[in-house]
């Protein structure tokens, strides 16, 4: 199958060293498109963590561009999602292993910033990947899906397939204060057509986007509100653990479930009905443009700025009167993890 291309307290920074795992990669060699002054350019990649499938993905496709390119990339992860201490260290080690750029999927939009700036004082392009710095400026470029859209375009598909029925919405969110997150959130609001304290939305729930609290969440609102009739929820684990709850209560055929990400266990998940629809977004793509953009920086100087959108896309077998989608044979061959 083809594939052409996602939240705790700080540890101390002893714990967050020990946590990392740094590799490098890519052999750059004299007079390459990725050489300046007879060297490789370095670029530096740091994720949430090391285990969640998006960041794979994303961090093949930083290889894969820095081995195109004949550029040197250094990783780094965190133990887990909020590890900001974490990000801080690897940064720290980049910018003295002599990085050209660093591309970083921020644990915390805030308390990045200053470890942000002190890099971009050395010199160093710092480009956010998927996850907006606090404020967005703090970086030099932010590569990402417009999870605003995304959530967007999902609310406009639920709402469609709703018919026109009264809605009974449960949200199983992220957390409080992240980003990608909220937006998701309240994009899908806005595609569905509804602000924040609407009493269409009879309960909300924080998952993590994790699976097991999904389930948790979802067991949650069905006992404040028995009789939901749709679940948006962060993610595919979200929706899956909503999924098996409502399963659990004989309510798994009754119940429209819409998520965004576009994994590929969740395109599955849509394929096979447990959920409806999902906005489908593209790592590879986000890590192999933010290589390119530090290999034209160290070249030229050209600095990579703003904000670059990487695509969504709607992916559902069920079409819905009004809104644009693609199916699930193209979101399997887009998927991830």
């Amino acid at each position: 199958m083809k594939r052409t291309f996602r939240t705790a307290l700080p540890l101390a920074a002893s714990l967050a060293s020990a946590a990392l795992l740094l590799t490098a990669c890519g052999e750059g060699a004299k007079g390459s498109a990725g050489s300046v002054g007879g060297g490789p350019v370095k670029v530096g990649l740091i994720t949430k963590t090391d285990t969640n499938p998006f960041f794979v993905k994303m961090k093949e496709g930083a290889e894969a561009s820095a081995k195109k390119s004949g550029a040197e990339l250094s990783t780094a992860a965190g133990k887990f999602d909020g590890d900001n201490e974490g990000q801080v260290t690897a940064i720290e080690n980049m910018v003295a292993a002599g990085v050209k750029g660093i591309l970083i999927t921020p644990n915390d939009s805030k308390a990045i910033v200053p470890a942000i700036q002190q890099a971009r004082k050395k010199g160093v392009l710092v480009i956010a990947l998927d996850s907006p710095t606090d404020p967005q400026d703090a970086a030099d470029a932010l590569f990402a899906t417009d999870n605003l859209k995304a959530g967007e375009l999902i609310g406009r598909y639920a709402r469609a397939a709703m018919e026109g029925r009264p809605a009974k919405i449960a949200t199983l969110d992220l957390a409080p204060g992240v980003a990608v997150g909220q937006l998701r959130h309240d994009g899908f609001l806005k595609g569905y057509g509804i602000k924040g304290g609407d009493p269409a939305v009879a309960c909300s729930q924080d998952t993590g986007g994790d699976q097991a609290k999904g389930q948790t969440a979802m067991e949650n609102c069905l006992q404040k509100a028995p009789d939901i009739n749709l679940v948006y929820t962060i993610n595919e684990p979200a929706a899956l653990g909503a999924y098996t709850a409502l399963k659990a209560k004989g309510r798994e055929k009754d119940v429209l479930i819409v998520s965004v990400d576009g994994g590929c266990t969740g395109t599955e998940a849509v394929k096979s009905g447990k959920i409806a629809a999902t906005s489908q977004q593209y790592p590879l793509l986000m890590a192999a443009k933010g290589v390119e953009a530090v290999v034209s920086y160290a070249k030229d100087g050209t600095k990579a700025s703003g904000y670059v959108d990487t695509g969504v896309n709607l992916i559902t077998d069920k079409a819905a009167s009004g809104v644009s989608a693609k199916d699930t044979a193209y979101g399997l061959e887009n998927c991830w993890g």
